[in-house]
């Protein structure tokens, strides 16, 4: 069949499916919204309050813009669990994505509004509309790949280079605003990215056809629900002995923890402890030693996932304000608007994404060492070590009262070298091992796995105001490159484990008839 006669989804450019640049660019303006109002979110909160001023801020303490910046980050992701939930049940992952797309729009929309009450209110609506659009755009792109096809890690890799593409203009071209015009002019400016992005999403939908529709009525009587999942938790004493011994355990911390946030933590508990017993429901139902094998390196990958994210996210947070407050940012007689150097990490994605992804996929054809989990690992120590220019910088900074500004750079540098070995290597690896008839809602679970990281990089950023950052840097380097480490030595039993998922991958054409793991 000539390329002119092929149906709009079958068609390849540049050697990947058509349907993956349109989610490509649809990825990319819903990240230039995201990471650009994430640029400004704890300068806004620290900024001090002047009134009539357009960069007037809400005036908050570093441990209170800390605390919302972690409770913020890790909804947005933890949200991903119903989102996937409701489109692997009911409306499939593209209608889910349309709809993540338009709360998202009104989000943005409203944080340009110079309120309190909008910034809340605005807040709400990108938490939703995060939920419902990342884990199924996440699982569209593994949808557009046959099963052991080579190519899947690149696609994955190529969709990341959107992602930061995304990041790394919002960065500059928000913060500048920001700088320039006021808090609100950049908010308002990152909602425009976003509506962009659902103007492309609706445009490319005859490239997307084959993934991410509805559940068709067998697909829904072979799925469990999270009601029959709970119902049979009741007969299965021991995980329900497991789970009643959590939760009152978060009962007893949403009375006892000291600080505002107590039942704010007690939630938490209560949410994850649910989280447990769902998961050990449906490690129950798996069919077989291999899937559930499989499953248990999942988890142990979510591990990985949570404490890489921890590190990882005091970009945003901790590193932010640093480049605000500690750092001489003077670039021959301008000073650099802190929100800038988050540019650096999406800059850096884009010149060594395909570089890195290349190297993993010679490295496999060789014969060496290259199974996802290796990379991960790998993935955790590069960005461990990348701390050690930040301990550097506080060592500088004690001396001299400032420090400059490459230690940041580099710092980002090894950061994103070892995002790249991790980040778009996970999510490849899900869609790899994870069950066919839960695969939406493990795709939530990874992206709250992403969330909870986040958290915790908040609260490793709060002890910051006690312990100073150079303790906090100094540990964040010692503990990342010990944990990977183990990873590696762990290595052989954890790889018996996946059952050679990885070990019969080839190159295969959209010309063969598609078959996915995911629902199309």
């Amino acid at each position: 069949m000539s390329a002119i006669t092929k149906p709009a989804h079958k068609r390849e450019l540049f050697g990947h499916p058509v349907g993956l640049y349109v989610l490509f660019f649809t990825e990319m303006w819903e990240r230039f919204s995201y990471y650009g109002m994430r640029a400004l979110l704890t300068l806004y909160m620290t900024a001090q309050t002047l009134d009539g001023d357009p960069q007037s801020g809400l005036g908050w303490t570093t441990t209170e813009a800390l605390a919302l910046y972690g409770w913020y980050t890790m909804l947005v992701y933890v949200m991903s669990i119903p989102g996937g939930f409701l489109a692997d049940r009911y409306l499939g992952q593209k209608k889910a994505v349309t709809i993540g797309a338009v709360l998202l729009t009104i989000g943005h929309g409203v944080l340009a509004i110079d309120a309190l009450w909008a910034y809340y209110t605005g807040l709400g609506f990108v938490i939703l509309g995060v939920g419902m659009l990342k884990p199924n755009i996440s699982t569209m792109v593994g949808g557009l790949y046959k099963q052991n096809d080579i190519r899947r890690d690149k696609g994955f890799s190529i969709f990341y280079v959107g992602i930061n593409l995304g990041s790394f203009l919002a960065s500059i071209t928000v913060g500048i605003v920001a700088a320039v015009y006021g808090w609100h002019y950049g908010f308002g400016l990152a909602g425009i990215g976003m509506f962009v992005g659902l103007l492309v999403y609706l445009y490319g939908q005859r490239f997307l056809v084959h993934v991410g529709n509805e559940p068709t009525m067998e697909e829904k009587a072979s799925d469990i629900s999270l009601g029959q999942l709970f119902l049979q938790l009741f007969k299965s004493p021991l995980q329900l002995g497991i789970m009643a011994i959590l939760l009152a355990y978060s009962i007893y911390a949403g009375f006892t923890y000291e600080g505002p946030d107590n039942w704010g933590y007690g939630i938490l508990y209560i949410f994850l402890s649910l989280i447990t017993g769902m998961m050990m429901m449906i490690y129950k139902n798996l069919n077989g030693k291999v899937e559930k094998d499989r499953y248990v390196v999942l988890l142990i990958s979510l591990l990985m996932v949570i404490v890489f994210w921890g590190s990882f996210e005091q970009m945003g947070g901790l590193m932010n304000l640093y480049a605000q407050e500690k750092t001489n940012r003077m670039f021959f007689g301008w000073e650099v608007p802190a929100a800038l150097f988050q540019a650096a990490n999406a800059g850096f994605i884009i010149l060594f994404a395909v570089l890195v992804a290349n190297f993993w996929a010679k490295r496999k054809l060789k014969g060496k060492e290259a199974n996802s989990l290796f990379k991960m690992a790998v993935g955790v120590i590069i960005m461990g070590v990348g701390f050690i220019y930040m301990v550097f910088a506080s060592l500088q900074y004690e001396s001299s009262g400032s420090s400059a500004m490459y230690w940041l750079v580099l710092t980002y540098l090894f950061h994103t070298i070892g995002e790249l070995c991790l980040s778009p290597v996970s999510l490849s690896f899900f869609t790899k091992l994870a069950p066919a008839r839960y695969m939406a809602l493990m795709m939530g679970v990874y992206w709250a796995a992403t969330g909870l990281g986040n958290k915790v990089a908040g609260i490793v950023g709060e002890s910051s105001v006690q312990a100073g950052e150079l303790k906090v840097f100094g540990g964040l380097f010692v503990f990342a490159v010990l944990f990977g480490t183990l990873v590696l030595l762990l290595m052989k039993p954890l790889k018996r484990l996946t059952h050679g998922a990885e070990d019969k991958e080839t190159i295969v054409t959209v010309e063969d008839e598609v078959e996915t793991m995911e629902r199309a």
